[in-house]
């Protein structure tokens, strides 16, 4: 299966470098490029890509509100927001937009590919210990938490409990030996989280749980 991917960046030789990276795999192929946001909202929906690779700084439309615009209207696409420091706060913004994580243009080459590979199955490309980091860097700058969403109320009691512990950056395994489960039940309750929550993968609990107050930036539950 070949994975299509849309490249979004306004400097030239960033971008023909990238288009060398993703052509170099056999079974990857780039099927647009843009120079501003803007025009990656319409080449996405031109193109319908699989994975959408996005500058966070772009003249014309920025790679945040491109990411909102593309994940609303073609939803198929999933978006790695590529970003200068892994502390700015435009890539927490862009999390919250729908992208699927984010990625440091110094990246090794293997690791931009592998990170292409993970959003394509469906994954986060950012580890949950990075995300905890990003969102407590950010976090203190955000506003009051919003109001919990209505889907928070379907959640049974052990839901909850590792939708926490998915929020402050747990993985399956730590979650198992913390509420002595196994980690195939952790996996299942993960897969019911995101169904409930309309979720796309790990990132937007994480996310999700960081408006709702339901983490703090010291990593200590509500």
């Amino acid at each position: 299966m070949t994975v299509r991917v849309v490249l979004a960046e306004d400097q030239d030789l960033v971008r023909a470098g990238l288009v060398m990276i993703v052509e170099s795999q056999d079974d990857f192929e780039v099927v647009g490029e843009a120079a501003d946001g803007a025009q990656a909202v319409d080449v996405v929906a031109r193109t319908r890509p699989d994975v959408v690779l996005m500058d966070v700084r772009m003249p014309v439309m920025d790679g945040i509100a491109a990411t909102a615009q593309i994940v609303e209207r073609t939803p198929v696409s999933r978006v790695i927001v590529l970003t200068t420091f892994d502390r700015d706060e435009h890539a927490f913004a862009a999390l919250r937009a729908g992208a699927s994580g984010f990625l440091l243009k110094s990246a090794r080459a293997e690791v931009l590919v592998e990170a292409i590979r993970t959003v394509h199955r469906g994954d986060a490309v950012i580890a949950p210990t990075t995300t905890r980091r990003l969102l407590d860097q950010v976090a203190p700058t955000l506003p009051g938490p919003v109001r919990e969403p209505p889907e928070l109320a379907r959640l049974t009691s052990r839901e909850r409990e590792v939708l926490i512990e998915v929020a402050t950056g747990a993985s399956n395994t730590e979650i198992a030996q913390r509420l002595f489960l196994s980690e195939a039940t952790i996996k299942t309750h993960v897969g019911r989280l995101l169904s409930k929550l309309g979720a796309r993968d790990r990132v937007q609990i994480v996310v999700l749980a960081y408006e709702c107050g339901l983490v703090r930036p010291d990593r200590r539950p509500r």
